[in-house]
């Protein structure tokens, strides 16, 4: 079935037009472009010979096929515009990735809400009670549970979503063999595997502020059990995916440097904070792996000078920056 929009993609794609558009970015990214707003745009538009379906997140889950045509119908939709986006997929499980290899549950939305999902804290829905979150930190289930997964270690990188990541980016590049252009003008990129501090809000829950006044070298344990899970399961997906070079692209962007960090707990804590409990851990990472990006959805004026300030940080990527 997935073999007609393969088919219909390869037709459409345009090397001139593509090759154009990359060096468009080329030039952003490296600090050369002289306009007022970039504003990338292909040389013209080029629209589909079938009709694409529209495929919801949750089927997505469910089918790599499915996953594929969600993924690969933004791309449609881009060459069908003429828009400036660079054409990518990745492997789109959501936020839960890291969080469900710690053993943390996956949380589905609803089908009509069309939204990825997400996962619930290791304490369970419990932990999220107003009873537990006035116990001392120490003596509440979500620390109880967190040292237990100090003691396990770092999981295995296959476990839970981690290795349906890795067999969709292997069933990508198989599907992509026949198609010689689409090989060369897809860009699979990294999941999304968060940042340390927002798996770590993920896995405590919303407690997980006042831990990190009370007891704050539980914290830092368990950002640094996460910043090594981070950068093995990385190395995992490199020997997947390479590494492009100098550049990545990450929707649908180019961006110097090769990963994107995301820290939208950081709206949350003070620079201090910041200072404390996320940038050595992002700093290690943006170190590790070539340098890259940081995303947060909100206003990050309060921390966004100290994330500027760490080695490899090439990129601010942010969403909604009126809100918060």
């Amino acid at each position: 079935m997935i073999d007609k929009y393969l088919d219909d993609l390869e037709r459409r794609l345009d090397p001139g037009d593509e090759d154009d558009l990359w060096q468009q970015w080329e030039t952003f990214t490296a600090g050369q472009y002289t306009g007022d707003v970039f504003t990338p745009r292909r040389l013209r538009k080029s629209p589909a010979k079938v009709e694409w379906p529209r495929v919801l997140v949750n089927e997505a889950l469910e089918s790599y096929d499915q996953m594929a045509l969600q993924q690969l119908g933004a791309c449609s939709k881009s060459l069908a515009e003429g828009s400036g986006d660079l054409l990518t997929v990745r492997s789109n499980y959501g936020t839960g990735i890291l969080p469900t290899m710690f053993g943390a549950e996956l949380y589905l939305m609803d089908p009509e809400i069309d939204t990825l999902p997400t996962a619930i804290p290791l304490g369970g829905i419990a932990s999220m009670h107003l009873e537990d979150s006035l116990r001392a930190v120490e003596d509440s289930k979500a620390a109880h549970e967190v040292k237990k997964l100090l003691d396990r270690g770092i999981p295995d990188m296959h476990a839970a979503l981690g290795g349906k990541v890795l067999e969709m980016a292997d069933y990508y590049q198989e599907m992509f063999t026949p198609y010689p252009k689409i090989q060369r003008f897809v860009h699979l990129y990294h999941p999304d595997m968060q940042g340390p501090m927002d798996v770590c809000e993920v896995l405590w829950g919303s407690s997980l502020f006042v831990a990190l006044v009370e007891a704050p070298e539980l914290v830092t344990q368990l950002l640094e059990l996460i910043t090594d899970t981070y950068a093995q399961y990385m190395h995992t997906w490199t020997k997947v995916v390479p590494f492009a070079g100098a550049t990545s692209v990450h929707w649908a962007m180019m961006q110097s440097g090769n990963i994107m960090l995301r820290d939208d707990s950081a709206m949350n804590l003070s620079p201090r904070m910041f200072k404390k409990f996320i940038a050595p851990y992002d700093g290690r990472l943006l170190k590790e792996f070539g340098g890259g990006a940081i995303h947060f959805c909100g206003r990050g004026d309060h921390y966004i000078a100290q994330a500027a300030e760490l080695e490899g940080m090439a990129t601010i990527n942010m969403s909604q920056p009126e809100y918060n």
